[in-house]
This record gives C-alpha cells, sequence and structure tokens, in this order.
C-alpha cells in the first residue's frame, strides 16, 4: 500500500472541478492534459529532462479556457501530466513491455495508442522518446489507475450526470492541443482547430456544426474529425440519444505556444478571448436549441 500512499499525497487534488455561481452547468470543458505537476519520483525514474516530458503535456489549455466559469460553464482540469498516466486512454491500455512482471489478464496490450507507446500508462512522449529508465512493476501501474485514473472519471461522470439530470443535457467540451505540424504532416494542409465528434457519434450534429461556424466567425481555419475525430473520453462519454453530448477540440499549439520552449506568445490572450467568446456563444445555443432529454422521452 505504500505506493498508494504516496501516489495520492503528490497531487492534493488530483483534478480540479470549478462551476458556475449558478451551479453545475449543462456544458463542461474538461483539460485532461494540461496537468503540469510533476513528481520527483517520476522525474527521477525517467531517462527524460523535465522539458522533453512536458512535450505530450497540453500545456496551458486550462488557462485558455479559464473564463468558463465566469461565464456560465462548468470546467474540469487535471493537476498529474499526461506523461505520468493518460486518461484519455480505456483503463488497462498497457504496454507489456514496459513492466516487469506479467500484466492482469484484462489488461488491453494490442490498442493501436499501446502500440505506439501512448497506452493509460505512457511508454513515450509524443515524439517518441522513451521515458523510463528502467521497468516498472505492475503494481505501480495499477495504483496510478486505482488512485488518479478511476477518481478523475468518477467524477467526470458524476458531473455529467448531474448536468443531465439539472438541465436535461450534459455537453462535455473535451480541449486539447496539437503541435502545429500534426495537421500539415496528416492531411497535406495546416488549419487552427480540429473539431472530433468521432463522425457524428458522440454529439448531436448541431453542436459540432455550431462550434465549427462560431471559430470560422472569430477567424480560424477549422477541420472536422481528421486527423483527430475524438478519443475515448469523447466515445466514452458521447451518448446523445440519452442526452450526453460530447465534443473534442484540439487547438493548434502554434497559435498560442512557443513549441521549442513551451513559452506562452504574445498572441495567448487573443485566443483566449475567442475562445471564451465561442464557449459563451455555445453555452447560449444549447440552452436555446438542444431539447432536454427528459422532455425528448416523452
Amino acid at each position: 500500500m505504500r505506493m498508494i500512499n504516496e501516489v495520492a499525497s503528490e497531487f492534493e487534488p488530483a483534478f480540479r472541478l470549478e462551476h458556475p455561481i449558478s451551479g453545475p452547468a449543462a456544458v463542461l470543458f474538461n483539460s485532461p492534459h494540461s496537468g503540469a505537476c510533476y513528481p520527483q519520483s517520476f522525474l527521477a525514474a525517467s531517462r527524460l529532462d523535465a522539458l522533453s516530458l512536458r512535450r505530450s503535456e497540453d500545456v496551458d489549455v486550462d488557462a485558455l479556457f479559464g473564463n468558463v466559469p465566469a461565464i456560465g460553464g462548468s470546467l474540469m482540469q487535471v493537476e498529474f501530466p499526461r506523461a505520468y498516466i493518460d486518461v484519455n486512454r480505456e483503463p488497462y491500455e498497457l504496454d507489456p513491455r514496459m513492466f516487469s512482471g506479467r500484466l492482469p489478464p484484462f489488461a488491453n496490450t494490442r490498442s493501436l495508442r499501446v502500440a505506439s507507446g501512448l497506452g493509460t500508462i505512457p511508454r513515450t512522449v509524443g515524439d517518441g522518446n522513451d521515458i523510463y529508465r528502467h521497468p516498472l512493476t505492475i503494481d505501480e501501474a495499477l495504483e496510478r489507475i486505482e488512485t488518479l485514473y478511476k477518481p478523475y472519471h468518477r467524477a467526470l461522470a458524476r458531473a455529467l450526470i448531474t448536468a443531465q439530470r439539472r438541465h436535461g443535457v450534459a455537453v462535455l467540451v473535451d480541449c486539447h492541443s496539437m503541435p502545429s505540424a500534426a495537421v500539415a504532416r496528416s492531411e497535406g494542409f495546416q488549419c487552427d482547430i480540429v473539431i472530433g465528434d468521432r463522425f457524428g457519434t458522440s454529439a448531436n450534429p448541431s453542436i459540432p456544426d455550431f462550434i465549427e461556424a462560431s471559430l470560422r466567425d472569430l477567424g480560424y481555419d477549422v477541420a472536422r474529425n481528421r486527423p483527430y475525430a475524438g478519443g475515448y473520453i469523447t466515445e466514452h462519454y458521447g451518448n446523445p440519444e440519452t442526452g450526453f453530448h460530447a465534443v473534442q477540440i484540439e487547438i493548434n499549439r502554434g497559435l498560442y505556444l512557443n513549441e521549442r520552449r513551451l513559452e506562452r506568445l504574445p498572441e495567448f490572450e487573443e485566443l483566449q478571448r475567442n475562445l471564451t467568446i465561442m464557449a459563451s456563444q455555445l453555452i447560449a445555443f444549447i440552452d436555446a436549441h438542444i431539447q432536454p432529454f427528459s422532455l425528448a422521452a416523452e
């Protein structure tokens, strides 16, 4: 039990959930990859320096959406880094090459994300460099899942259920950032923002349509579902037939960040203002145009 206590105490709190004054909102913005609290034990176990580890982090995405509670939306963000444990994965996507000992039979060891080194406990950072000097124990992986991953998902699920019961609808906007070269490398063109709705399955189509139109009106080039259609969170929590809608937003880091030094550019504040405008418009749109599930069911 030693690691459970240590892991739990290293992140106080492990995540934050902030609501507007009026209480839990119908629209919840979530930043699962912006955590920047790196435990000393993790840094010591890594063969990479701190800056290299941070290249998997969605730097300052939580801050880009930091005004959301003031305009009537809810905001959730993690404190632990993605390189330590990734909550946008199945709970047990684990790479057997990383561990001493045999993984439990329920572990998913064959997913494409595991193969690329980006499972629940990542083997690599985003640029493909291995993180650890030595294999981890199975117990350490399971303890991170029990003390960080599962409490986060319990809290997120509870927040969405509360929103749906209170408003008749819950809209999750999962917020991420992407390297500026990612879209150009994958699709042959550059864009500012990618909206993912699992190819139309995770949300009422009017919601990603509205987000795209709002962002285009603000001057951004927007793509849909390629190369990012939405990860585990979008797929897992999006169930529009029961009043739960999930959309992923990927923001080009070059819009606001020096990607080599991971420092904010002067353009950060303008992007933050524009994302706040989009969020405000979305909150009003959901309130006015998305029929509550309880009424639709009747």
